[in-house]
């Protein structure tokens, strides 16, 4: 197991008894299940990075690319040997059968830095949880080394994004000058509340959803016109129509204020109709990625004031977790969903002893 480097006489003392703690201590179900699922997810990114960087031109972006892609070929490699140690099946994941090299160009280089900045913010939470769950040092070293990885390609990739002009900067409200209260009931009420200018927080989310379903709606355009059924492409262009329309009804409330919205990537996505990933992680990218909007749209939810706002996320929190059903449905009818760690079944032990 990974050790901290104890610098006093009471830290070394510390980091002896936690040694002595940590001795014969098997993965708890939430260590197993993260690292199960970060093993899935890297390993996938491993394949998009490779594309990537097949045909990035910009120096900067490309030296990001390499970056995350080594991070991500480390956590490959970490939690295998986690997992053969501990006697734990490795995924079979993805891999080379997975990416087709020598294709066409599918994104632009624009696309690839804000595909890098948002796949950052996503695992924020993903990591911040795994490793509130987690006990074991060598677990908890791996999520706190992740998180201060994730925090340098968030800088990186945030500032070359400015530096480039391809960011819009959240608005700016003005500071308030004195303490108030809230004593209307209107501010709050269902209808008359919609006349009241959006919150900070308000503001804060639909930005970040809009975000993210931008991204959403190019990787599905890009899937769309590459994908080797014509259930798949269909199935991909509901998904960009989804998030257009979550888009489009997040900039009018925004627009309604006088608030600028997030641009989108679309000009960014080539005309090339050549499969650059296989259906597999295409199906698998956007069931991920639909997850997380799913996620997104919850925590907005749960901070929203104005309860029109609330609606739509309501509204959408079905429309996108039916979308990511059907997902599931093609990645298990085409036997490419591998099944996550279970809890022992002991009904089924009573009926099948010899199972």
């Amino acid at each position: 197991m990974a050790s901290n480097n104890w610098g006093s006489e009471n830290d070394k003392k510390f980091g002896k008894q936690i040694s002595e703690h940590q001795q014969n201590l098997k993965l708890n179900s939430a260590e197993l299940s993260d690292l199960w699922s970060n093993y899935i997810g890297d390993s996938m990114f491993i394949c998009i990075f490779e594309h990537f960087l097949e045909h990035v031109e910009d120096d900067e972006i490309k030296d990001l690319l390499l970056f995350n892609d080594g991070i991500s070929k480390r956590h490959v490699n970490t939690i295998s040997a986690m997992f053969v140690e501990e006697g734990i099946p490795v995924p079979t994941a993805f891999g080379t059968s997975d990416i087709y090299k020598n294709t066409p160009r599918l994104f632009d280089d624009t696309f690839m830095l804000f595909y890098i900045q948002q796949m950052a913010i996503g695992a924020f939470g993903q990591y911040s949880r795994a490793l509130s769950s987690s006990i074991r040092q060598d677990v908890l070293d791996f999520y706190r080394q992740g998180i201060q990885e994730l925090n340098e390609v968030f800088e990186r990739s945030t500032h070359l994004l400015l530096d480039k002009g391809f960011i819009m900067k959240q608005p700016r409200i003005p500071y308030p000058t004195h303490v108030e209260f809230i004593d209307k009931k209107s501010f709050n009420n269902f209808i008359t509340g919609k006349s009241r200018p959006l919150a900070g927080i308000e503001m804060k989310y639909l930005n970040l959803n809009i975000a993210t379903n931008v991204l959403g709606k190019a990787i599905m355009m890009a899937f769309a016109q590459t994908a080797s059924s014509q259930k798949l492409r269909n199935y991909f262009k509901n998904g960009w129509e989804l998030s257009d329309k979550q888009i489009k009804q997040y900039r009018a409330l925004l627009e309604s204020n006088n608030i600028p919205a997030p641009m989108t990537m679309d000009p960014y996505i080539t005309d090339s109709k050549v499969p650059v990933f296989s259906d597999k992680l295409m199906t698998y990218h956007v069931l991920l990625a639909n997850q997380l909007g799913v996620e997104n749209l919850g925590i907005a939810m749960s901070r929203t004031i104005r309860h029109d706002i609330s609606a739509k996320y309501a509204k959408f929190i079905g429309e996108a977790g039916l979308f990511t059903s059907k997902a599931l449905d093609m990645m298990v009818q085409n036997g490419w969903l591998e099944q996550p760690p279970l809890a022992f079944d002991r009904n089924n032990a009573v009926k099948n002893p010899e199972q």
